[in-house]
């Protein structure tokens, strides 16, 4: 017959082979996000990009850099484009355009 002690490991091996196989918390459905004011419309390619990015710029199109001001836009940006930084968009959204259809180009360095 299996000592005490030994059936106590078996148990303890046993609950953390089915918590490691099935989870150990309660899984909880998790909630829909809340939809922002605003949505962007698209995450776009260097294809759609290269020809809103040329000097002089086409009308109704504005590019903007919202990476940080210093070192990254100072380093090299492309041609024509604004530097808006996000941690600074809501005091300098008075640089974008009046007129509400323009189509406005913002890239970053990427997610982090």
């Amino acid at each position: 017959m299996i000592g005490f002690k030994k059936r106590l490991w078996l148990s303890a091996a046993l609950v953390m082979a089915l918590a490691l196989a099935f989870g150990c918390t309660a899984t909880q459905k998790a909630a829909a996000p809340e939809k922002a004011a605003w949505q962007f419309h698209d995450i776009v390619d260097v294809a759609f990009v290269q020809p809103y990015a040329k000097v002089p710029q086409p009308k109704g199109v504005m590019i903007i850099d919202s990476r940080p001001y210093k070192p990254k836009y100072v380093n090299g940006h492309i041609p024509t484009a604004m530097s808006i930084p996000d941690s600074q968009f809501a005091k300098l959204t008075d640089k974008l355009p009046q007129d509400k259809n323009s189509l406005l180009i913002f890239y970053c360095g990427g997610p982090t």
